[in-house]
């Protein structure tokens, strides 16, 4: 049997199938292209990129890649719920890692809008929203109600 396709809301789509794969693509043209600027926003501080840091910034910017091209061509590819609920579950995990990750720079990244650059933005503020619209998307927020069958058996 043929798994069972969706309509899922404009939100939904607009932002997992377009405007966060935008953002990948756009983090990993600087992780790739731009490390010096890069590596200065990300850390709050100014120095040379050392080649094993830009063989590790390359890296990163090629799981952008993946990121935005799993989420879109993935997502785009079915309506079915099952796996829309399975990729943007593994995208949550990845989100609170993501999260983790900037850890170092100290408890204000969470929080003080007025010490974030650019890169903060990205790093704190989109990934919150795309964490709150994957854990929206999970809790079926908008997607309506599978009481359809328990009313018609009352």
């Amino acid at each position: 049997m043929a798994p069972r396709q969706s309509v899922l809301p404009l939100t939904y789509r607009a932002f997992f199938l377009i405007i966060e794969p935008i953002s990948a693509l756009v983090g990993a043209f600087y992780a790739h292209f731009r490390q010096d600027e890069y590596l200065a926003m990300t850390t709050h501080a100014s120095s040379p990129v050392p080649l094993g840091t830009s063989i590790v910034l390359s890296q990163l910017a090629n799981l952008y890649l993946l990121f935005a091209l799993n989420e879109a061509l993935v997502l785009r590819s079915t309506g079915d719920l099952r796996v829309w609920k399975t990729v943007l579950f593994v995208l949550l995990v990845a989100d609170f890692g993501h999260l983790y990750s900037v850890s170092g720079l100290g408890s204000w990244v969470y929080w003080d809008v007025t010490r974030w650059n650019a890169i903060d933005f990205g790093n704190v503020l989109f990934v919150y929203l795309g964490a709150s619209m994957r854990i929206a998307f999970l809790a079926g927020v908008g997607l309506g109600t599978p009481t359809t069958k328990s009313k018609k058996a009352a």
